[in-house]
């Protein structure tokens, strides 16, 4: 009988690290019974349909459709619905990804089942107990069976946790075999066109960890930094709906010249742009200048693509990207982020170095381990 595999998927980053995985499992189909549920963790309908779409995945088997709420209710929500999902398949393997609360309340669920656990992305650290993406993934790697680690770095810190150097596999970044899967349709797209802008002649921006638009003068010092920085390059801002919100509820739409259909002003330079299925956010990224952000997952897309990164944390879960790409750690001082952007913007030889294993082949490497459960 075929392995039956449970993949998670709950948040958008989710999508690009199970898809391949999806791929490859449907290629050994005499191997691999795959099912891809989908918690709802991000809840955004048409949103999901874009990614969805763009990364050629199916249409989720099953849809806990949990939707917002804190952090405790919805892990709980997953849970509760979870479990039910587990006692009727009884799959072999409960495959998770990442560090959002889906992977560590499907991996708790699974665990208790006595089904084996296997967590994508495994070993990352940023040792900030403040985020919540922290625990997640400290807690996932603490009991999972098979932890697929994206650099050796990562595998380090499994082994200096007391994690059985067996259970450990360093298989790469499986963000990057949907990068390359993507990066040929993505070159087609230009919507920096839209905004007069060509290659090259503007940032890219994307904000919403809750350390940076939760509190409002900390949200204030990074766009005073930005306003600035964005004088001598433009920034196109795709915004996460909850750092919308934020906006309007701080009051802070001085800063952006695009709120909706409205031109703000001609004198901003911090364009408004609506959130971006994966195609086009690649496309915009791939023909920026540099990029100021506070997402994981972009540090490491802009090391392949060889884009300057300007990480606004204090932080990063992600040391590989800084030793191998060009990626610098800013914080949220106004001071220190116009500091880093004219170092960026000053600076013409980069130099970029491709991460061990990032190579478009780690969901093979993944499935090869997964044929022997």
């Amino acid at each position: 009988m075929p392995h039956k595999i449970i993949n998670v998927v709950g948040a958008r980053p989710n999508y690009m690290k199970i898809a391949p995985l999806m791929e490859e499992m449907k290629k050994a189909s005499s191997v691999f019974s795959p099912i891809l549920v989908h918690t709802g963790q991000h809840y955004d309908k048409e949103m999901s349909h874009v990614f969805f779409k763009d990364l050629n995945m199916p249409k989720p088997d099953i849809n806990l459709n949990v939707g917002s709420g804190s952090h405790a209710e919805q892990t709980a929500a997953i849970m509760i619905g979870f479990e039910n999902i587990l006692k009727g398949e009884r799959p072999d393997v409960v495959v998770v990804a990442g560090d959002v609360n889906s992977t560590l309340a499907c991996a708790l669920v699974a665990k208790k089942l006595h089904i084996k656990v296997a967590h994508v992305e495994s070993g990352l650290r940023s040792y900030d107990m403040h985020m919540p993406e922290e625990i997640n993934r400290r807690l996932t790697d603490s009991i999972s069976d098979y932890l697929f680690t994206p650099s050796l770095g990562a595998g380090d810190n499994l082994r200096h946790e007391g994690i059985e150097k067996e259970k450990i596999f360093f298989v790469g970044n499986i963000m990057i075999d949907t990068l390359f899967n993507c990066r040929k349709l993505a070159k087609k797209k230009d919507i920096p066109k839209n905004y007069g802008l060509a290659k090259k002649q503007y940032s890219v921006l994307t904000l919403h960890r809750p350390e940076n638009v939760d509190n409002r003068s900390t949200f204030i010092s990074v766009l005073d930094a930005l306003a600035e920085s964005s004088k001598k390059v433009p920034i196109l801002f795709p915004v996460h709906p909850r750092t919308k919100q934020r906006i309007k509820s701080f009051k802070l739409e001085k800063y952006f010249k695009h709120i909706g259909d409205t031109v703000k002003s001609n004198e901003k330079n911090i364009f408004f742009l609506p959130p971006l299925g994966y195609i086009d956010f690649i496309g915009l990224l791939l023909n920026s200048r540099f990029v100021l952000t506070d997402s994981g997952g972009i540090q490491e897309e802009s090391t392949i693509l060889q884009i300057p990164c300007l990480t606004i944390r204090r932080n990063t879960e992600r040391p590989i990207t800084v030793k191998c790409g060009h990626n610098l750690i800013t914080g949220s001082k106004t001071e220190d982020i116009l500091k880093a952007v004219d170092k960026i913007t000053r600076e013409n030889n980069y130099r970029f170095k491709t991460p061990k294993y990032w190579d478009g082949k780690t969901a093979k490497r993944i499935v090869k381990v997964l044929k022997d459960v």
